[in-house]
């Protein structure tokens, strides 16, 4: 899609703080976290929401959503973890995506570069 922000993050039109990649996924920090570790799951194919996604990139996407948890458990220390994929209206951008939103009952504070450069370590 020419003008999906998240394509182009794909095709690195847009720099991104990757923290994951595969042949199926991307994995970001997203560049106004909500929590400190906030990062993006999206799929390299374009779906526009639940409703047209394929079970098994669905499956890769929980699969690597399980993987990232243990990499802010292990890097950041995180007390717990949310997991959000919004569809129809509440959805800002029109690509299915999964927010990985660490939990942190002292959450420490740190830039999206220094979050970055303790994920990729």
């Amino acid at each position: 899609m020419d003008n999906c922000i998240f394509c182009k993050i794909i095709n690195g039109d847009i720099p991104s703080y990757t923290i994951y990649e595969d042949e199926i996924v991307k994995v970001f920090l997203d560049i106004n976290p909500e929590s400190i570790g906030h990062m993006l799951i999206i799929p390299k194919k374009h779906f526009v929401c639940l409703d047209d996604i394929d079970i098994d990139t669905l499956t890769h996407i929980c699969d690597v959503s399980k993987k990232m948890h243990s990499l802010l458990k292990e890097k950041l220390n995180i007390d717990g973890m949310s997991v959000v994929q919004n569809n129809g209206d509440v959805q800002e951008v029109k690509h299915y995506h999964m927010h990985i939103k660490p939990y942190y009952v002292n959450g420490p504070s740190f830039s999206v570069e220094e979050v970055y450069k303790k994920l990729v370590d």
